[in-house]
């Protein structure tokens, strides 16, 4: 089932009761315990578009109460750094303020605030949600103005570990690197036992009592210096924080995020970065992620990183391909062979593959009068069975005669149920009322394959699923029409264009251009070689040479 879903973004509150800045050096002790709470949402997305924001917002979502808070300037990657250090040390949150005028983050004095600079009022709101009775300021953060709550006090200490240490009586030691790209990576692997306590009884913050760590969240957050203050807050509350490159923020895409969110017994998560609220069907993927389900080759994500080799055929004939030739077993074991030279010849994981046709266009329009003979599902069964103990793919082809792929396509969905099956549509078999096979060549309408695309992506986001492929076959420009319609919006599967000329390789190569030429952006490519009608066949080499761009799926037939 989908998760329920938040949207996480600070409200912009009046400034009311700003609060006063003190100067001195020593601080009432604290009274009152650290409190967190799980999110309300299975799913909660913190899209915020600044850092300031983005740390009110997290504060919010995991802390009921923290009557210490930790503030480190905007802008400042270093001195955040070492404030996240802090605020897990110290079991509360990190929020991000304005920077002061004209000071480094290790000035001694406190900073002047700039015109109109004054903490946002996310800000000043959320030390009041919290009941903050101690801010420490660390670095060149902007004072707040004097207000009307005087029993707010805020210590202002340099940003050096020595400083923060007396100023807090913990041992931060060092950074885990000096290079602030590593600054996320550092804090998400920070533990609460490796920021120790000092011997010195003189600190001038008292620390409160933490919080029992949340068990029921696991965070992800986009690898960059932005969410610094997020990821620190979601440490200090106890949630183990998975980090994601901002140029793949899929955690389907990787194996080390499938597996810590399928290990973890958490039932919420907290995803960090304006990144995941861009993402079409989010909660899908992460539950897919959790389900820990991975398809053959390894991941939950088709393209870019496989290279599929099938044999194309029906079980119990070799008149319509390879595939049939022999039983399940053997025919597990030719497509190893089949796709076994690939291995030397890409980087990407080659994995050998079924194309199994599913219902055969016939000659006469059988009881049904629909011109298609449809294999029953236990038929295709052992075929499917044994490929997925092989650790093989399987895509299922429908020649649907005069009816339409949909109805087709829901006959099998016992089979589209498995993690390593897709499916396939053979327009060159979708024949008007009025045509029949071998006859006419058949076409279909885009509008027609986007109801299948429809289906077939609700079907893998409601199971939960890895990617699906999606094959269109064609070989006439004119055997989809439309096709710069067709729907490539959904992620839960891979529409991938296979190229069946055969003869020449002149003719197969004009064809494959031909089809390139306005194709749809974003679509995976597919070629077949013949075994007896093309001249010559293609080795491996030549294959993969010769046609460019490379193919992800090449079938044999």
């Amino acid at each position: 089932m989908p998760l329920p879903i938040r949207l996480a973004r600070p409200t912009a509150l009046a400034l009311v009761g700003l609060l006063a800045l003190t100067a001195c050096t020593g601080i009432t002790p604290v009274k009152s315990a650290v409190k967190t709470s799980d999110p309300d949402a299975a799913l909660t997305v913190i899209d915020a578009e600044n850092d300031r924001d983005a740390s009110v917002a997290t504060s919010r979502e995991l802390f009921d109460a923290s009557p210490v808070v930790v503030i480190a300037p905007t802008g400042d990657p270093n001195t955040q750094e070492l404030a996240a250090r802090t605020a897990i040390g110290l079991g509360v949150p990190l929020l991000i303020g304005d920077a002061g005028k004209g000071s480094t983050s290790d000035e001694a004095t406190v900073p002047e605030a700039e015109p109109e600079s004054h903490p946002t009022a996310a800000l000043v709101s959320e030390l009041k949600r919290l009941g903050t009775t101690t801010v420490l300021a660390i670095g060149n953060v902007a004072p707040m103005p004097e207000g009307v709550e005087p029993d707010l006090t805020v210590k202002h200490v340099k940003a050096t570990a020595k400083a923060v240490s007396e100023a807090t009586g913990l041992d931060l030691g060092t950074a885990a690197t000096e290079d602030p790209a590593g600054f996320a990576a550092g804090l998400a692997a920070q533990e609460v036992a490796a920021v120790r306590s000092s011997a010195s009884p003189s600190a001038a913050i008292r620390r409160p009592e933490r919080a029992t760590p949340l068990k029921d969240t696991v965070a992800l957050a986009v690898d960059n210096t932005a969410h610094l203050g997020s990821i620190a807050t979601a440490r200090a509350a106890g949630v183990p924080v998975r980090l994601l490159p901002a140029a793949s923020a899929n955690p389907q895409a990787h194996a080390s995020v499938v597996e810590a969110l399928h290990a973890s017994t958490a039932t919420r998560t907290l995803a960090l970065g304006a990144e995941f609220a861009a993402q079409p069907a989010l909660d899908w993927k992460i539950r897919t992620a959790r389900s820990g389900t991975q398809l053959p080759g390894g991941g939950q994500l088709l393209f870019p990183q496989h290279q599929f080799v099938a044999l194309y055929g029906t079980p119990s004939t070799g008149v319509l391909g390879v595939l049939g030739e022999q039983n399940a077993a053997a025919t597990v074991q030719r497509a190893r062979d089949v796709a076994a030279p690939f291995e030397a010849l890409t980087e990407k994981t080659v994995v050998p593959m079924f194309e199994i046709i599913a219902t055969v266009a016939a000659a006469g329009a059988g009881k049904d009068g629909n011109f298609s003979n449809e294999l029953p599902v236990d038929e295709l069964r052992p075929f499917v069975d044994a490929a997925a103990a092989a650790g093989m793919y399987v895509v299922l082809d429908l020649q649907p005669g005069r009816t339409d792929f949909l109805t087709q396509a829901k006959l099998y969905q016992p089979l589209l149920e498995l993690p390593n099956v897709g499916l396939a549509l053979d327009p060159e078999w979708r024949l008007g009322a009025d045509q029949v096979p071998l006859r006419q060549i058949g076409s279909v309408s885009a509008s027609e394959v986007n109801t299948v695309t429809t289906w077939l992506a609700d079907l893998t986001n409601e199971k939960g699923l890895p990617q699906k492929m999606f094959v269109l076959h064609q070989f006439r420009p004119a055997m989809v029409s439309d096709r710069l319609s067709l729907d490539l919006s959904r992620p839960e599967i891979a529409v991938l264009i296979h190229a069946d000329g055969q003869g020449g390789q002149g003719d197969k190569q004009a064809t494959w251009a031909n089809l390139h030429r306005d194709a749809p952006a974003g679509v995976h490519w597919g070629w077949k070689n013949f075994y007896d009608e093309d001249l010559p066949v293609l080795t491996p080499e030549q294959t993969m040479r010769a046609v460019s761009p490379a193919p992800d799926l090449i079938t044999y037939q």
